[in-house]
């Protein structure tokens, strides 16, 4: 007969070893670990109209004409308007339609499994120099760097609060705010540098100590040239509506932040109508006038812009594009260097993702710019199959981001190394863009990451 102590002790010790994994975890979420800044990507961030207090992004439907659009002058830091940005956009309800979750899981994520809670800025919490989330919410339609140059004095002036001004940050970007926190790690609270042989400064590695980029187009995207061509329904954001809200190419064409998206120097592929590599300087304004990509050469562009718009339009495109190239090279000169921000990368190789553009010459003498696999005739006669074109221009990616452009593939391998960012761990999932940040195996992977940060 068993006794009644070996039956307590067979009771006792499950009990004890649930005890024990119960207070390891506790163990685990109480450890001290460095505060994280989340940056959501392009069009991630609510825009409130300051006058009104109207929230105009995100909405289904436009507050009024144009509400998104900035103005326009070759004084780009001077282009600013009424919207200021709210909170980082969690969920958005569509309609009828089921809520749809943009980064609220990953963030309850970050709470709830990494021992994490939400700060704000202004007023930090008594210990939010640890354990602690802070949402980096920003105008997402702005210059990159100034919105680097926002973080790295919010971060500053957070620590001054905290009264730990060696207080460094782990900082997770999703899409562009990656984008936005590499320059910011790379040359701290600076404009561009002056000239395109850019050397990093890493000023910002005083205030950043990692950085997780979730799909991060670090080689830009061809994208957003059919973008800045086409115009755009929801800057990316897949909302199932037949209504969807969609922004012009005029709008596109005010917003910093698209031209900053372009495909970086010496990354971007374009074919002829016979499938053949064509060399293209998107940076160049003439390259726009010559196929016909032009908004200022539109026949309805006097109707949307004021005479005086309509006057420095071609300068300030000038500007944008150099600007924009510039932005490009900046983060390029992290070849020149080892980083000494850690670098993890999670993005998604699984989707058919537009990674070039095929441009042909009509009878007409007008050219025309295919972004899609339609079977077309080329000049010499012969019929380009969709399948052809399917295999030119397509890679894998998350239907946003290319593989290649998050790695850094094309330049890193014209410096004849392996990658330039040399990250810490790159992790692949099969997931599209903008659900990266609520996929659990991303979210598994960030926990990981940050768990292990010391």
């Amino acid at each position: 007969m068993v006794s009644k102590i070996t039956r307590l002790r067979k009771i006792a010790y499950p009990a004890a070893a649930f005890i024990f994994m119960a207070a390891a975890v506790l163990c685990a979420n109480a450890q001290s670990k460095p505060p994280v800044i989340l940056i959501p990507g392009l069009t991630g961030s609510e825009l409130i109209d300051g006058k009104t207090g109207d929230t105009v992004w995100f909405k289904l439907h436009h507050v009024r004409e144009n509400d998104l659009r900035l103005p326009i002058s070759p004084n780009i830091a001077a282009n600013h308007d009424d919207l200021k940005p709210g909170d980082i956009i969690r969920d958005i309800k569509p309609g009828i339609l089921p809520r749809i979750d943009v980064y609220r899981s990953l963030i309850t994520a970050i709470e709830t499994q990494g021992g994490y809670k939400e700060g704000r800025w202004d007023t930090p919490p008594a210990r939010g120099y640890e354990n602690t989330l802070y949402v980096f919410a920003y105008d997402w339609r702005r210059d990159n760097v100034e919105n680097a140059r926002l973080l790295i004095r919010k971060i500053d002036a957070l620590k001054r609060k905290l009264r730990r001004p060696d207080l460094k940050f782990d900082i997770i970007g999703h899409s562009m705010g990656g984008l936005i926190a590499r320059y910011a790690a790379m040359y701290g609270d600076a404009d561009l540098p002056a000239t395109a042989a850019a050397v990093p400064t890493w000023a910002g590695a005083k205030d950043i100590s990692r950085l997780i980029m979730i799909g991060a187009p670090n080689e830009g995207s061809v994208l957003s040239v059919k973008d800045m061509i086409n115009g755009i329904s929801l800057l990316g954001i897949e909302v199932p509506l037949p209504f969807m809200r969609t922004m012009s190419k005029f709008d596109v064409f005010t917003i910093p932040a698209a031209y900053e998206l372009l495909p970086a120097p010496g990354t971007l592929k374009a074919f002829d109508d016979e499938l053949k590599p064509i060399d293209i300087d998107l940076y160049d304004p003439a390259t726009w006038t010559k196929y016909g990509w032009n908004v200022i050469d539109d026949k309805d562009f006097s109707k949307e812009f004021s005479n005086a718009e309509q006057k420095s339009a071609p300068a300030y495109f000038a500007v944008m594009l150099d600007r924009a190239k510039r932005f490009q090279l900046s983060l390029d000169g992290v070849a020149k260097g080892n980083s000494p921000v850690k670098i993890d990368m999670i993005g998604s190789e699984c989707k058919d993702t537009l990674d070039a553009m095929v441009l042909y010459q009509k009878k007409d003498g007008k050219w025309d710019t295919l972004f899609k696999a339609d079977s077309f005739e080329s000049s010499s006669g012969r019929k380009v199959t969709s399948d052809e074109l399917k295999a030119k221009i397509y890679g894998p990616g998350d239907g946003v981001v290319t593989r290649r452009s998050l790695a850094a593939e094309t330049l890193s391998h014209a410096d004849g190394i392996d990658s330039f960012l040399a990250p810490a761990s790159t992790t692949w999932v099969c997931e599209r863009h903008s659900k990266l940040p609520a996929n659990s195996d991303v979210q598994a992977k960030i926990l990981t990451i940050l768990n292990s940060a010391k």
